[in-house]
């Protein structure tokens, strides 16, 4: 069996997610042509590390590996190239999203550009809501959703483990 530890915890925060008065939510039209349900595990928003508004609904309808992260984290520098190598041979049928926290928003822009992840879109989650929201604990972990929005793995994965659990999600 393999174990894991983490670099530290997210800060505190309570997050509610957004959703339609039925409980789902749709992608804008910024976000589809047309409306597309977007399951609760992808009823979010954020900002990305340059600023910009980012919706999870975009996200819908494909598997997504969301990976928890901090820039001063050994281990995510770590797992920082297989991610790359991940986005680079299942881009085109796989979401990637970084989500950061635990650092200054200069740091994760350099840990970005240090290892060569700008193809991959990350968010800047100060706070910690995002972390808290899907009950991170410490980084890198990681939040798999398939394509219906179910989520499918919590927690910790090595290389090996990780590159399976993608090509399980690419199938």
């Amino acid at each position: 069996m393999l174990a894991a530890t983490g670099c530290g915890t997210p800060p505190a925060a309570s997050p509610e997610p957004a959703t339609t008065p039925n409980g789902t939510a749709t992608a804008s039209a910024s976000t589809a042509a047309r409306p597309v349900a977007v399951p609760e595990s992808l009823a979010f928003t954020g900002t990305t590390l340059s600023g910009e508004r980012f919706d999870a609904a975009s996200l819908a309808g494909k598997p997504a590996v969301l990976w928890f992260w901090a820039p001063w984290c050994a281990t995510c520098a770590g797992e920082a190239q297989s991610l790359g190598d991940i986005h680079a041979e299942y881009g085109d049928r796989l979401a990637i999203l970084g989500i950061a926290s635990l650092g200054g928003a200069d740091e994760m822009k350099d840990f970005v550009a240090d290892f060569e992840l700008e193809g991959i879109t990350h968010l800047d989650d100060p706070g910690g809501k995002l972390w808290k929201r899907f009950g991170i604990a410490q980084q890198s972990w990681y939040v798999m959703v398939d394509r219906t929005g179910k989520i499918v793995h919590r927690g910790y994965l090595d290389d090996l483990q990780l590159t399976g659990k993608v090509r399980e999600l690419t199938a």
